[in-house]
């Protein structure tokens, strides 16, 4: 986290609500905390989130908003949901993109995994690139959908969405990370 462009304390996206919007970096932690200045409240539990990064043949990625009715509801993010009681990250992404957005998910390629401290919830967010894929999208929670390339052109950001669109960003630039679909392996 050290090298990331998050730094201390900086507003976090242009596009979010309130410029006092911040994701600061625990250096003993290296988790990222949202609203620092907020008291914690609720169950402080860590909630494990399986995140798909779903790309297209285009070489873009889908955002989603959240639910209505959901904390940061109407923000952009990642599709993806909690993982349940004996689930692997790509059994709860199977299930939750199916669930949320109608697509059948036929493998997950593990990516990276980062801590985000809401003032409501901790969550550790599971990512892993989906291109292998099938079915037509389809909202099934009433939110809306975008493919995107960086940098995205929507906003609000959720906050624990911009961590990962930066580590997007750099893996690009460091041609460490395929933006096309993998050979699949005969």
């Amino acid at each position: 986290m050290s090298g990331s462009a998050i730094g201390r304390r900086r507003p976090l996206h242009e596009g979010m609500r309130s410029p006092t919007e911040v994701l600061t970096v625990d250096p003993a932690s290296d988790v990222l905390i949202v609203h620092p200045e907020q008291p914690r409240v609720g169950d402080r539990r860590l909630i494990d989130v399986a995140v798909g990064i779903v790309w297209d043949g285009q070489g873009r990625f889908l955002l989603t908003t959240r639910p209505p009715g959901k904390a940061y509801a109407g923000y952009w993010e990642f599709p993806g949901g909690k993982l349940e009681a004996g689930e692997t990250v790509a059994q709860a992404l199977t299930r939750e993109l199916h669930e949320e957005i109608g697509i059948d998910v036929h493998a997950v390629q593990p990516w990276r995994e980062w801590v985000v401290d809401y003032p409501h919830a901790r969550v550790r967010l599971h990512v892993g690139c989906v291109w292998d894929w099938s079915g037509a999208l389809h909202m099934r929670e009433g939110q809306q959908s975008a493919w995107q390339h960086l940098p995205v052109n929507v906003s609000p950001v959720l906050p624990g969405t911009v961590p990962i669109l930066e580590a997007l960003g750099h893996a690009r630039d460091m041609r460490a990370f395929p933006m096309t679909r993998p050979p699949t392996q005969g």
